[in-house]
């Protein structure tokens, strides 16, 4: 096994040959003109993807961060007005049906039986 690696580490590579083989022109194996605009092309596609993409997420990002600001500020202007009522009420509450144990509590209904 030793012997196999040192042979394939000590064996030389063939050089690379600078020049074509014979049959071949050097407009067969370079791209071109049509291979650099194609090139090119794919380049600014996938760019102006790229920023399409990132803008979209911003408008999702925003709008979510909108919703959030707009429930939030329901829910304080709920409780503002749910203490503005207790305040004119004078803190006096009737009792919540269901806090004896016979109505339905927290404004749920019964079930049908």
């Amino acid at each position: 096994m030793h012997h196999l690696l040192l042979s394939l580490a000590t064996t030389p590579t063939p050089l690379p040959t600078p020049t074509l083989r014979d049959g071949i022109s050097e407009d067969q194996v370079t791209p071109g003109l049509l291979g650099f605009i194609m090139t090119a092309f794919f380049v600014v596609a996938t760019a102006l993807l790229i920023v399409d993409m990132v803008r979209r997420i911003r408008r999702v990002r925003y709008r979510a961060q909108v919703e959030e600001e707009r429930m939030a500020a329901a829910a304080a202007a709920d409780v503002e007005a749910a203490d503005a009522q207790d305040g004119a009420d004078g803190g006096t509450h009737p009792a919540a049906p269901g806090s004896d144990g016979n109505g339905p509590a927290n404004g749920l209904s019964r079930p049908r039986e």
